[in-house]
């Protein structure tokens, strides 16, 4: 079976590979974990946000947007010491203050899928990539992402994150041509 090469030969890489990266994903909880996992991910391996994924959802409270608005300052500083997440202070505040404006998103635009998907007019971009080397690190649409979303608060959301995330989340399929998920994704 001939994966994206990224997948590598890491159990937990394939599997996230196989059966999330490039699926469409209109739950707006969903979407908050990955907006959270994608900021975290900056600078650090995405096989390193997977192996913590799990700490993250309980520490994070299963990605309850409203919930983590409410972070006081002692979860915050209970957050920084707590090794199943990225113990690093900026990232950590940065979930919090998306959490209040993705909230606003929600507010604004009645859920937040309505809101990031009209970025890619509604539907996956369909991209054709040779190899893994032919992939952007972001694009027009990401940089438009980034833009509007910093205006709206929002934090570790530049646009290499953005487009990042749009890969995750099924905006765009960057699967290369030879793998067997470019054929086709299913919604989630």
């Amino acid at each position: 079976m001939i994966r994206c090469e990224w997948a590598g030969k890491s159990a937990i890489m394939q599997a996230y590979h196989d059966q999330e990266w490039g699926v469409p994903v209109h739950n707006d909880q969903k979407l908050f974990e990955f907006l959270i996992l994608e900021g975290a991910q900056a600078g650090l391996s995405w096989l390193t946000i997977l192996n913590k994924r799990e700490g993250y959802r309980k520490a994070f409270d299963n990605f309850d947007s409203e919930k983590v608005s409410r972070y006081t300052e002692k979860k915050i500083a209970d957050l920084i010491t707590n090794p199943e997440i990225v113990r690093n202070r900026l990232k950590i505040r940065a979930a919090v203050t998306n959490a209040d404006a993705f909230l606003g998103v929600q507010k604004d635009f009645k859920s937040f899928d309505t809101y990031i998907w009209q970025f890619v007019d509604g539907k996956p971009i369909k991209n054709a990539w040779e190899k893994l080397a032919d992939i952007p690190s972001n694009t027009p649409e990401s940089d438009a992402m980034s833009k509007d979303l910093k205006k709206r608060g929002f934090k570790f959301v530049g646009p290499t994150i953005c487009y990042a995330f749009m890969q995750a989340v099924g905006m765009v399929n960057d699967h290369t041509i030879d793998c067997f998920r470019y054929k086709g994704t299913s919604k989630s």
